[in-house]
């Protein structure tokens, strides 16, 4: 279905070039939309994987029109410095759209940082705008699941309330997957008809299946003989990294099985001083990866675990489920049974679902994984398969177009 030409407004703190899951997404999304529409987009300057890069205030990138507000770029993962970039970002980029959105154009805003998507609202009933969210974290489950505030306290009751109203408002809502639509239409009210699944996409041009054996970054850790069970990404408040700990420990005195980390995040402190305090040698902590080095990071394992807290259950889809498809890799899905995930591993069966209950059964689902190999290979054939057929790039893109086109 053909749309009309229109002009939109992405506003996301972070974007190229930064690379982490929110940035990369959101700038492929943005330049997959203008080959045929006009797009701008309000973001910071590089707060993550790029910050303290020298960037131009004003370009235009693939032909995507980018400006970078005025704010802080203080390190994100120290929780004071982080509210003054978000601060300092929303009262910058709200004074832009006000004055630059136009009626009948459209706003889509992600959740990073929180502020956007009331932002977005609020410039759309201004401007006279279409307002789209694409949600990637629901607020405030994901803060009640992670500890940052109580459940049923004074904050969670005043989000909750303030959410149901934004979702309300909202012209369309993009979510990640079938366990964030059930929460969104729950946080609705209602049947939620304007709530849409777009999954994320797997990177099949750039990440594809690699030999183990000639992995370079197994070979620099000297693991390539090893059973490696890989955790990729974030490790941080949302991710059940205390169960899998307990996991770790069991396997400890299992020479044959290593568990590799490659990533960053709040917790990786608490990780560093558990394997020294249990005396784990079963373990191995990597920092985070270029974007640019994924086909080898991701291959770097003979499986791979993908874990959420049960509270976060429809609060966030994990990206990296994708590319890690695209790799040829199974997965445990350390989530709870109805997790978008644990849908996924189990409907392409590519790998085993153990919810973060009892840390024996991520213990045998890893030795059941190691004891047949002819199934972890087919297993990993299969998620190729569906990375490729399901999950382009394209396919994913063109949803978003057909979104448009709707409006």
């Amino acid at each position: 279905m053909a749309s009309r030409k229109m002009t939109i407004w992405f506003l996301s703190e972070v974007y190229y070039p930064d690379e982490q899951g929110t940035a990369f997404y959101t700038t492929g999304i943005a330049e997959g939309l203008a080959s045929s529409h006009d797009v701008h987009v309000l973001c910071s300057c590089p707060t993550v994987t790029a910050r303290g890069s020298r960037v131009a205030r004003k370009e235009v990138r693939n032909g995507v029109t980018i400006e970078r507000c005025m704010g802080t770029t203080l390190n994100k993962d120290i929780l004071p410095l982080r509210l003054i970039n978000i601060l300092t970002y929303s009262v910058a980029t709200l004074v832009k759209a006000l004055v630059s959105v136009k009626r009948g154009d459209v706003v889509i805003a992600v959740t990073s940082p929180p502020s956007s998507p009331f932002m977005a609202q609020l410039v759309a009933w201004c401007r006279g705008a279409t307002c789209i969210l694409r949600l990637e974290d629901v607020y405030p489950e994901i803060l009640v699941a992670t500890g940052m505030i109580a459940p049923k306290g004074f904050m969670d009751t005043c989000l909750g309330l303030l959410n149901r109203i934004l979702f309300t408002s909202a012209d369309r809502i993009v979510v990640l997957g079938r366990d964030m639509k059930a929460l969104s239409e729950k946080r609705h009210g209602s049947g939620g008809s304007n709530i849409s699944i777009i999954r994320s996409w797997a990177d099949t041009d750039v990440v594809f299946p690699a030999p183990k054996s000639e992995n370079s970054l197994l070979g620099e850790l000297g693991l390539t003989d090893r059973f490696v069970v890989s955790c990729v990404g974030n490790m941080g408040r949302a991710q059940a990294i205390e169960f899998i700990f307990e996991a770790v420990s069991l396997l400890k005195d299992d020479n044959t099985i290593h568990f590799l980390f490659i990533g960053s995040g709040s917790k990786r402190g608490w990780m560093e001083t558990e394997i020294e305090r249990r005396g784990l040698k079963n373990v191995t902590i990597v920092g985070q990866r270029p974007r640019s080095e994924q086909s080898v990071f991701l291959n770097a394992c003979d499986i791979s675990l993908i874990s959420l807290l049960p509270g976060v259950t429809g609060a966030g889809v994990p990206s990296r489920t994708y590319n890690l498809m695209a790799a040829g890799k199974p997965i445990i899905a350390v989530t709870r049974e109805d997790s978008e995930v644990a849908l996924l591993v189990r409907e392409e069966g590519i790998g085993w679902v153990v919810p973060p209950v009892d840390a024996d059964d991520l213990a045998q689902a890893v030795l059941a994984a190691r004891a047949d190999s002819g199934r972890l290979q087919r297993m990993g054939v299969q998620a190729y398969a569906a990375a490729k057929e399901k999950f382009s790039r394209e396919k994913i893109l063109d949803e978003y177009r057909d979104l448009i086109s709707t409006l």
